[in-house]
């Protein structure tokens, strides 16, 4: 991640068709795969066919009387029922039987069934991803140095508070307690002497599998997993308070939640956990999600492939289902380099779990989710210049707001600092990253900041809040980041809206203003 993070984000508009059946009713969290499994319905499954064993999504119609009929499916398929959520009409099941897919699409009332992923559970490869720089004994001594009244220890290495006017916000205010931020990420160390203060046990989770585990510590990072740090870096961004300690966060009053979502040794997001992940945040009291990640092991999801068009599908529903009850989903818009306003685009990293094929595809029909959904707030990253980053993902009609993610091309004036994200890292430590991982929760900060001040505001109004309040930026004459004298990127629009900024950078002085 010190050149590119893993988790690759972006959105834009996806068809209403995919997020149709998302007819909520307000009924409890969900029921257990013991529940489903129980109770006399006199159907016996049907044998287990020799197979490894996958996972599918199920959808289905909203309510228990739906949700019944299709977990009896399930079993005569040869499947288990590992959880239901009959708020969204979605089953998670595990099975054997290859033909499960094939025979559950053909039962009345299933509108869509998927593998969520390509190989069999546990047998995914491990996925190649960048490692933070850790900041260094002589930074950090000179950070400290440098520091003035009021600032934390670490804070002069971190360029992106006043970028944003994050330090002047404070001022005025660091954001009330009674806000949750849910980090759907790969878990936080809520240990950490820069997070505990506000982190929120209650509201955390384990969502890895599709089942909700609460288990104490369930939401910590798998400890072996390639991309442990990465929930625990967002988290500090987000939220590290002003205790003396380390660095600041973006909205340092407020509480983050952790809802880990990420397999082990792989840190691959599969439907079945993000699903959960957003019912969970739905359900637990967050206000505004951050979502730093992309669902494997498409990125796209292609309609035309009924396994992708049921993670669309399943995730879609989640996400509206949290917007539904009073979330705000923001989202990274990826470091593909891609514009995602283009007719077409070239996927060369999918499946991510098994081996990749090269694929032309329509991104306005196959769809990145979350960040592809409605409502979801997608965000490009800049780097110390306010520049979009060269990795950065961009498109008209497609990014919302701007923050900054880092870019280690462009360093900031000042010694020491890096081009990159400082913030928190497992066993208290600390250390640098760039990506629109980076850049999302800087504007979930906002967004947070921006609940604080205006409580009463529902998703859609934030969503317009965050839009009015940015800083417009325009877009380059030439956007050359390797100097070679040619275009890099074609940004399109005018200063006000365009493809590498959307609305503008992130305000955060502007955000707790009334």
């Amino acid at each position: 991640m010190s050149a590119v993070p893993a988790r690759r984000r972006r959105a834009a508009t996806v068809p209403l068709s995919i997020v149709a059946a998302a007819v909520l009713a307000c009924t409890p969290l969900g029921v257990s795969a013991a529940s489903a499994d129980s109770g006399g319905d006199g159907e016996r499954a049907t044998a287990a066919a020799e197979g490894p064993t996958m996972s599918y999504v199920v959808n289905t119609r909203t309510g228990s009387g739906a949700i019944h009929l299709a977990e009896k499916a399930v079993k005569k398929a040869g499947g288990t029922v590992v959880m239901s959520y009959p708020q969204i009409g979605v089953v998670v099941a595990h099975s054997t039987n290859p033909q499960f897919a094939q025979e559950m699409r053909s039962v009345r009332g299933i509108s869509s069934v998927g593998s969520t992923r390509t190989v069999p559970i546990r047998s995914a490869a491990t996925t190649e991803v960048g490692k933070p720089t850790m900041v260094s004994a002589e930074q950090s001594a000179e950070a400290e140095a440098q520091a003035t009244a009021g600032q934390e220890p670490k804070e002069p290495l971190q360029w992106d508070l006043p970028a944003i006017k994050a330090d002047k916000a404070h001022a005025i205010s660091t954001g009330s307690s009674k806000v949750n931020v849910a980090v759907i990420d790969t878990g936080v160390d809520d240990t950490h002497e820069d997070l505990k203060a506000n982190f929120d046990r209650d509201s955390s989770v384990s969502c890895v599998g599709g089942a909700p585990d609460t288990s104490d510590g369930a939401w910590r990072p798998f400890p072996d997993s390639d991309g442990n740090y990465h929930g625990t870096h967002v988290a500090g961004t987000i939220a590290a308070p002003r205790n003396g300690t380390g660095v600041a966060g973006v909205a340092p009053g407020v509480k983050v939640s952790a809802i880990k979502v990420s397999e082990p040794g792989n840190s691959l997001f599969y439907s079945e956990s993000v699903v959960c992940g957003f019912v969970w945040a739905a359900e637990h009291g967050a206000d505004v999600t951050n979502n730093s990640y992309y669902v494997d092991p498409w990125l796209f999801n292609c309609p035309s492939d009924p396994d992708q068009k049921a993670i669309a599908e399943a995730v879609g529903r989640a996400a509206a289902y949290a917007q539904h009850k009073g979330v705000l989903n923001v989202a990274a818009a990826g470091n593909d380099y891609f514009d995602l306003a283009a007719d077409e685009l070239v996927d060369e990293s999918s499946p991510d779990d098994s081996e990749a094929v090269s694929r032309t595809i329509d991104p306005s029909v196959c769809l990145d989710v979350p960040g592809q959904l409605p409502g979801v707030v997608t965000v490009s990253a800049t780097g110390a210049k306010t520049g979009k980053s060269y990795f950065s993902n961009y498109g008209l009609g497609v990014i919302d707001v701007a923050a900054p993610g880092g870019d280690r091309r462009v360093a900031p004036d000042a010694p020491y600092e890096d081009g990159r994200i400082l913030s928190t890292l497992p066993n208290n430590e600390y250390g640098y990253l760039q990506g629109t991982s980076m850049a999302s929760p800087h504007a979930a900060g906002v967004a947070a900041l921006l609940k604080s001040t205006h409580p009463w505001a529902s998703p859609k109004v934030l969503q317009m809040m965050m839009k009015a309040q940015a800083d417009p930026v325009a877009c380059p004459e030439l956007y050359d980041y390797n100097g070679d004298g040619k275009a890099d990127a074609v940004c399109e629009g005018t200063k006000e809206y365009n493809g590498f900024y959307g609305h503008g950078l992130v305000d955060a002085l502007d955000a707790v203003r009334r």
